[in-house]
């Protein structure tokens, strides 16, 4: 049989513990190339920019849209 709590755990102590659990917001930083919002660690979806270099090609139509 595997490990049986001794005593209750209280609301507070169980709150206590759950309150470190909570998700947070999608951090956005700007692309460096045509300064639109993305999201960290992804590659631009406006330009198809990451880090400096072009990995996704993009239609000039597409990107002259959003700028």
């Amino acid at each position: 049989m595997g490990a049986q709590p001794k005593q209750r755990i209280s609301r507070g102590r169980r709150g206590k513990k759950q309150a470190h659990h909570a998700l947070s917001g999608r951090q956005f930083e700007r692309c460096s190339n045509c300064r639109s919002l993305t999201i960290s660690h992804q590659v631009c979806p406006v330009c198809g920019h990451y880090r400096g270099e072009e990995i996704v090609v993009t239609d000039d139509v597409a990107v002259s849209k959003y700028r």
